[in-house]
This record gives structure tokens, C-alpha cells and sequence, in this order.
């Protein structure tokens, strides 16, 4: 089925369209965009150079996706991207910039819900399944995992990686990295597991989240440095795939160099150690 555009829409004609799209009034699709099918761009929305989508996202009123990334130091005259996956669901005014890296991308995952006026920066990437809330801002550079759901106001530093399934409470901020599964409040305080998220989860079983439960002890409880926590759960042969993804958070977070090397999210009662 054709594409219908609106007549008042603007829409360059090496656009790549696909079966189905919809494409909305005052809409704006720059050269070298790529749209999948059944797509659907709402009012004054803009799609800037460089911006693919793949099938079935729906792209909210006045949404800006694949503008020029916030850094000074960018050359516009470089090809950066932006990538989108499918099945998304992308509302009123969330700003998505391309990567500043030559020849990188910023890249967002499928069945991602992404709330009024969040943002995500450049060169950042978008699990599967993630929701960000209202006003949730990830910086440049940025990892978050699939299934992660960040409430109202989450602030997520540049250089930071957010675990799978990670829920934060409302206002939230951190400027280290928060492991898979957990809960993160205030300003890098890890307050629990996600245990409601984890029991919902269909992929993990009772046994994942006792596995689970026991990399969190290890972590956060033993008193251990996140090295020493991490050979602890290397002698635990019978993990699974879930407790796995946990305990390779903690050796890339352990390994990591500059400017990656920004440390864990301490458990709400480390915050008084030194």
C-alpha cells in the first residue's frame, strides 16, 4: 500500500518510504531518511538526515529524531546516524540526536515506549523493551538494557551503562553504572532488587531469581569489592544465563577503562564508606 502524506508535510524525495506509511500534517522528512513500513509520523514531527526506522513505530506530535547531536566539538558535515528498531512507540516532543562519532550511530531497540519530552544523546544505545518515562534524559554515550524501565525525571550521566531490567524511582540520577535487575533511587543508591520486575519477567524462573538474588548478596551485602564479588560468583558453576548477564555487568564495569571507568552504584547502605 502507497505511503499518504499530508499535503502541508514536507518530504524529500530520496526519502526511502515504505509499504503503509502514514505521514502526517507540517511533517518534515529530511534527504537520506529511511522509513519501514507502517509507520506512522504524527503532526509537525521532523525526521532528520541520516534517520532509518524500521516496521510499525508510531513517532509522537513534534517529535525531533536524528537531529545533530549536542557537542560542540561536532562536524556537521560528517555522516552519523540514527538508528530506530520496530514497534516503537515514540511521543510528543522526545528528542532523539544522532552519534557524533564519525561513522557511529545512536541506536534505539524494538517495542521501546518512549514518554513526552524524554531524550536520548548521542552515540547512546537503547535495549529492547525499554521505557523511558516523562522527561527521562540519557547523555551521550550510554547503554541502557533491555527491559529497563526509567521513571519520570531519571537522569542517566554520559559514559554510564544501565543494566537489563533496571527500574528507577521517580527523579533519579546516576553517574556510575547500575548492574541488571536492581532498583536505583536518589543519586546512585541501589535500594533492592527489582524483584517485581523479575517475578513478572516470563524468561526468568524461580531459579534465575534465587541466582540472581545470591549475585546481588555477593555485590552488595558481603562487604566485597566489586572485583572480589566477582570472583566469588566465578566460582558459582551452576549459574544460569541470568545470573551470567549479572555477573558480566560486574567484569566490564571492573575491567572498564577511562572514560568508561565511573565505578557501581552503591547499595544504600554503602554510602557512608569512604
Amino acid at each position: 500500500m502507497a505511503a499518504k502524506i499530508h499535503p502541508t508535510a514536507i518530504v524529500d524525495k530520496t526519502a526511502r518510504l515504505g509499504d503503509g506509511v502514514v505521514i502526517g500534517p507540517h511533517v518534515i522528512v529530511e534527504p537520506d531518511v529511511a522509513i519501514g513500513d507502517d509507520c506512522e509520523l504524527r503532526a509537525g514531527a521532523v525526521l532528520c538526515r541520516y534517520t532509518t526506522l524500521g516496521a510499525g513505530n508510531v513517532v509522537g506530535e513534534y517529535s525531533v529524531l536524528g537531529g545533530a547531536p549536542q557537542d560542540y566539538k561536532f562536524d556537521a558535515a560528517r555522516r552519523t546516524e540514527l538508528r530506530i528498531g520496530s514497534g516503537n512507540i515514540i511521543r510528543e516532543y522526545v528528542t532523539l540526536s544522532r552519534a557524533t562519532t564519525p561513522g557511529g550511530a545512536t541506536v534505539i531497540g524494538d517495542n521501546c515506549y518512549l514518554m513526552t519530552q524524554s531524550h536520548v544523546g548521542h552515540d547512546s544505545i537503547i535495549g529492547n523493551r525499554v521505557i523511558l518515562t516523562n522527561n527521562v534524559s540519557i547523555a551521550g554515550h550510554a547503554e541502557v538494557g533491555d527491559g529497563a524501565i526509567l521513571s519520570a525525571n531519571t537522569l542517566i550521566h554520559q559514559f554510564c551503562w544501565v543494566g537489563e531490567m533496571v527500574m528507577t524511582r521517580g527523579n533519579s540520577a546516576s553517574t556510575q553504572h547500575v548492574p541488571p535487575c536492581v532498583t536505583l533511587k536518589s543519586f546512585n543508591v541501589v535500594c533492592g532488587l527489582n524483584n517485581v520486575g523479575l517475578r513478572r519477567a516470563k524468561h526468568i524462573t524461580p531459579a534465575d531469581h534465587e541466582q540472581i538474588k545470591e549475585a546481588y548478596r555477593l555485590l552488595y551485602r558481603c562487604g566485597l569489592t566489586p572485583a572480589a564479588a566477582l570472583a566469588e560468583m566465578d566460582a558459582r558453576d551452576d549459574w544460569g544465563p541470568a545470573a551470567g548477564t549479572f555477573r558480566d555487568f560486574v567484569r566490564r564495569v571492573v575491567a572498564a577503562e577511562k572514560p568508561y571507568k565511573r565505578g557501581l552504584a552503591a547499595h544504600v547502605n554503602q554510602q557512608e564508606r569512604p
